[in-house]
């Protein structure tokens, strides 16, 4: 009797059978799915999935996931991508339907690229859905490195390039995002690199709202993103990514968002190490998953399950904001049958498709800026016998790429460009002039390179082997123009013969300097993001070891380089030899030659041309992220002068002394204070980090088959002495909507081949809004794009804001009427004026 009361009690009391798996239910909702999911982890388990790099729980079969993803010009980091232009140069085209096209571009690639990885196991970072671009942060200050990445200095700019960015990236599906965008850096967040991890900012309450939370807002209630990025400074003594004023009241309750938070890499590290604003990393990690951070990118929530047994948040904080990441991965449908998801069937085929290289050539083509061109003096109508390319920006593949950026098939520089498109018709010859900055490398070029000793053929004997120790049979031998080698190219030549896996190149031919010095030369390796390769490099000048490079690859570009005699006429006998193995892989054969004979080289070869194309300006290895450069005018990735570096200053002021016709192509990412190029060139060209196609829509432009038509997107001031000073985060005298000086070149400004009129402008009051009517008319004998601005200005002609844009195509001679709608509150004690920026003023 007793045993039976015992195993009565022991019956009542058994668990109840588990519910039904419904997050395993399609038919549930993406929010129902994954609460229950979160329902079923431990708190280690929920812990776990809050940090970029989440692990897999396979009882609830839940892959592996890294969040981390990058997108900004093109799906960057995974391998073969189209590459088009930088997003500064992309703000240039003021074309928001282009825009939409790129951003669904984009994520057509990035979904084949996770197809194919989830169908090889691989899911490492950089090959997922989240994307953590774009940049929307305002270009308040020239100096700033990273400003390439955004759209410019106009908040309404910023915002009409950011929504179609977001609506092409998550697409239109309506039970799937297509990938997930974000919108960052949240907020105010503009430099100085060197101070970001500690800095505070403080603005007014008009100022945060109106200028650097804008375009925010607007990704929200206009694109739905899906996700944001905290910043790693404070705004009004608190840290972003703790900041319940900007998470939680401005974003969730005032903006009402619905998507997740992710912070900065190592933004929640800094609200203990930078800011000092907790006394522990625990304390850093509950305050910012209580202010709505939902995600690190970093390891400090691994302190996450410490600070809940601490009482320093509840799990409750922790299921909120795994269950947003969770939700996020639904809408994906990462956890969906693939004939579920219209996306599952793309395939590697996509990526760089003849449609897609085809979107970034246009891209390129629209975003150049023609900023001045002294009596009509391009397009090059008759082809000249002789053109001088000069610069250290006219053959360099990497400043056509910008940064945050993929590996394209082909890169055109403007040398590549200019040769393939008047070579049969002109002699083209190049020079490099100067460097970018004193003492840096460049490309050897492949017109001192030849395969044989005596040849009329340039470049150098490629031979390719399938192991590490040159042994066996040569897989692959060809000839190369130069030594400027990237895996993630996929050359198909290249796949065919060797694995990327482990494998070894030599090049072998003579070099012949045109100029006697002491050269720095040797290799570059570029950067391996979070990859575990194991490369090498060694140069040998006429049989003699020059340099030995052995190291692991890391996050920056490593260069070797030793200074050699060499003598100009001497032919000097070169090898090139590199192993790798680990996967991928990459090598550049650089020089620096004497500044004077390089310079020397490129007067003498201007003065026997008919035009000069020099190409001078930045790139990303000098203004971009946080880094330790520090030589003049620059500091970790920031300018400290706006001007061109002094020797390419000194080279364009020796061009000109040449008397010949100079035009002057800017290659660069902010804008450029050029008051002699202003003054002595003959025309001259903005075109950005132009993407792969870059040099092909320079030469097309240069040659009048492209008309350009690009607008800037930032005010290009004379000097650094017109600005506040860097730190200084108030919009008082800065951008074009505060500044009281005269720029070289203003917000909004860009020349044509074309001629575009203006007339009939009107105004049409209703209720609520007021329409703007408008003509345009192409009075001239070229097609063209035309791009019209609309400004709201006070009475006095100060503080212009554009509120309206279009951008539009006109044959020759034709006209078209434009309407715009304007909100009747913007317009009280307001002007509105239509054109470039004021070509026609109207008051209501």
């Amino acid at each position: 009797m007793r045993l039976t009361i015992v195993l009565l009690l022991f019956l009542s009391a058994a668990p109840p059978a588990l519910p039904q798996e419904k997050y395993k239910d399609v038919t549930a909702t993406a929010e129902e799915r994954a609460a229950d999911l979160v329902s079923r982890m431990t708190l280690e388990e929920k812990v776990s999935q809050m940090q970029n790099s989440a692990p897999a729980i396979p009882r609830l079969d839940i892959p592996a996931y890294d969040w981390w993803n990058e997108a900004l010009h093109g799906v960057a980091r995974a391998g073969l991508a189209t590459v088009f232009p930088q997003a500064i140069g992309l703000a240039a085209t003021w074309d928001k339907n282009l825009e939409h096209t790129i951003a669904d571009t984009i994520s057509t690639e990035a979904r084949a690229k996770y197809n194919d990885a989830i169908a090889h196991g691989n899911h490492s970072r950089y090959y997922g859905l989240t994307f953590w671009s774009p940049n929307i942060n305002i270009f308040r200050d020239p100096r700033w490195g990273r400003g390439q990445e955004t759209y410019g200095e106009d908040p309404f700019l910023t915002a009409q390039m950011a929504i179609q960015f977001i609506k092409g990236m998550q697409g239109d599906d309506p039970h799937y995002y297509k990938t997930i965008a974000t919108s960052k850096h949240y907020a105010v967040h503009s430099g100085p690199e060197l101070l970001r991890h500690g800095f505070n900012v403080q603005v007014t309450e008009d100022e945060l709202s109106n200028t650097y939370l804008y375009a925010f807002r607007q990704t929200v209630e206009q694109a739905h993103v899906d996700s944001f990025m905290c910043v790693y400074n404070a705004v009004d003594g608190v840290p972003g990514c703790a900041n319940k004023f900007l998470l939680q009241q401005t974003l969730r309750d005032a903006w009402q968002f619905k998507g997740y938070v992710v912070s900065d890499c190592d933004a929640v590290d800094d609200i203990y190490t930078g800011h000092h604003y907790t006394k522990t990393l625990a304390e850093a990690a509950a305050l910012a998953v209580k202010a709505g951070t939902d995600l690190d990118c970093g390891r400090s929530y691994n302190q996450l399950t410490t600070a809940v047994q601490k009482g320093l948040l509840t799990e409750d904080d922790i299921n909120r904001s795994v269950i947003r990441l969770f939700t996020a991965r639904f809408q994906l449908g990462m956890f969906d049958p693939p004939e579920n998801v219209p996306f599952s069937k793309l395939g590697l085929d996509v990526v760089q498709s003849p449609e897609h290289q085809g979107t970034s050539l246009q891209a390129a083509r629209e975003a150049i800026v023609l900023l001045k061109n002294d009596q009509n003096f391009l397009p090059l109508e008759k082809t000249p016998r002789r053109i001088a390319v000069i610069g250290p920006a006219a053959d360099d593949p990497d400043a056509m790429l910008g940064n945050y950026n993929g590996i394209p098939s082909h890169i055109e520089t403007p040398l590549t460009g200019i040769e393939k498109q008047f070579g049969s018709r002109a002699k083209v010859e190049f020079a490099l002039g100067s460097s970018y900055v004193a003492g840096w490398s460049a490309l050897v070029p492949q017109n001192v390179l030849t395969p044989e000793a005596q040849t009329a053929v340039h470049g150098l004997r490629a031979e390719y082997y399938a192991n590490e120790d040159f042994t066996g049979s040569v897989a692959l031998s060809r000839t190369e123009p130069r030594v400027f080698f990237s895996w993630e190219t996929l050359d198909p030549a290249i796949l065919k013969a060797v694995s990327p896996d482990r494998f070894a190149i030599r090049w072998t031919g003579y070099l012949h300097p045109k100029a006697s010095g002491e050269y720095q030369l040797g290799a570059i390796r570029p950067e391996c993001h979070s990859c575990g390769r194991v490369d090498a490099a060694r140069l040998y000048i006429d049989g003699q070891l020059l340099t030995n490079d052995a190291k692991q690859a890391g996050e920056q570009m490593y260069s070797k380089t030793t200074a050699i005699q060499l003598v100009a006429g001497k032919t000097y006998q070169i090898r090139v030899e590199y192993t790798q193995h680990g996967g991928g892989g990459g090598l550049q054969l650089v020089w620096t030659p004497p500044a004077s004979a390089a310079l020397e080289e490129a007067i003498n070869l201007v003065k026997s041309a008919d035009v000069a194309i020099a190409c001078v300006g930045l790139n990303s290895r000098l203004e971009g992220e946080e880094s330790p450069l520090k030589i003049p005018g620059f500091a970790g990735g920031d300018r400290t002068d706006i001007r061109l570096p002094e020797p390419q200053r000194n080279l364009l002021d020796a061009l000109f002394k040449t008397g010949k016709p100079v035009v002057v192509v800017l290659v660069n990412g902010s804008a450029l204070a050029i008051p002699e190029a202003q003054e002595n060139a003959r025309a001259i060209l903005e075109t950005w980090y132009g993407g792969q196609e870059a040099g092909t829509a320079l030469a097309e432009t240069l040659a009048g088959k492209n008309n350009p038509s690009g607008r800037l997107p930032v005010t290009f001031f004379a000097s650094v002495d017109q600005l506040p000073p860097f730190t200084d985060y108030s919009m008082k005298n800065r951008t074009y909507r505060f500044f009281s000086g005269k720029p070289i070149y203003p917000f909004g400004y860009g020349l044509s081949y074309s001629r575009f009129v203006y007339s009939n402008a009107k105004l049409e009051p209703g209720s609520e809004n007021t329409r703007l009517h408008a003509k345009v008319q192409n009075k001239s004998s070229r097609d063209g794009d035309e791009v019209v601005e609309v400004y709201l200005t006070l009475h006095d002609g100060t503080n212009p804001e554009l509120r309206a844009f279009d951008r539009f195509h006109l044959k020759a001679g034709e006209s078209r009427n434009v309407e715009f709608t304007l909100d009747n509150s913007d317009l009280k004690g307001r002007i509105v004026s239509i054109g470039q920026p004021s070509v026609l003023k109207l008051q209501r």
